[in-house]
């Protein structure tokens, strides 16, 4: 199946990388993060990418056009084009009735093909991969008489939140207009007419939105705890 990549965004809060470089080249453990996320799709067999550039474009392609291994159309979606705009203007090229869409800044350990089977058994225009929500912050635990009783660092809170990782069926450019917002209006249109489902994941998953994301993902690589990297 075809795995259409957003990786055309500015990056502005990477700012330490992105006015050289764009955010989906920022490496993890000597290679891109979006060499990461695409070989995460081919090793459950999906080899062929649709990446939606942007800002610094041709640096990404570039990079992956001698990647030979890979099946990958290279599109100009504009540098200011927001999500849903990206994708509309990958519409032609979309060969199946259902097609993969991520973002090309978050690693996980997802099961993408039980995620694809749990698209197709629930028949949803959008399947989406639901993660746990962790607090960014410590929480205190405090007794009536204010008294500190225990320290939690960075929990995981009682919600779940979009971790992307999608499936897509076609139907989704019936939802999709001129400024729409991709989150907003297009899933909270969908949500309404109970056609968006998804998938709890609770392994690993983490964002690269700031530079303690970069350190954090490239210590990671250095202990050796990848689980975002299948063998």
């Amino acid at each position: 199946m075809q795995v259409v990549v957003l990786c055309g965004g500015k990056g502005t809060r990477l700012s330490e990388y992105t006015e050289k470089i764009p955010k989906p080249l920022i490496e993890v453990g000597g290679k891109p993060i979006l060499l990461h996320i695409m070989e995460m799709y081919s090793h459950y067999g999906h080899k062929e990418f649709i990446l939606c550039l942007g800002y610094k474009g041709n640096d990404i392609k570039e990079y992956f056009k001698k990647f030979h291994e890979f099946n990958i159309k290279f599109i100009d979606t504009g540098i200011d084009s927001n999500k849903a705009e990206r994708i509309m203007k990958v519409k032609k090229y979309i060969k199946d009735e259902d097609f993969f869409v991520t973002y090309g800044d978050d690693l996980s350990d997802v099961n993408i093909n039980l995620l694809l089977r749990f698209h197709k058994k629930n028949r949803k225009v959008v399947t989406l991969t639901a993660v746990d929500l962790v607090s960014p912050f410590g929480i205190l635990e405090i007794n009536k008489k204010f008294e500190v009783m225990d320290f939690k660092e960075k929990p995981k809170l009682n919600h779940l939140m979009n971790g992307g990782f999608y499936v897509f069926n076609k139907k989704i450019f019936d939802y999709i207009k001129n400024g729409y917002d991709l989150e907003r209006e297009t899933f909270g249109e969908l949500a309404k007419k109970r056609m968006i489902c998804a998938l709890h994941h609770k392994g690993f998953w983490k964002s690269m939105n700031m530079l303690k994301d970069v350190i954090e993902l490239n210590e990671m690589f250095a202990n050796g705890k990848t689980p975002w990297i299948r063998k």
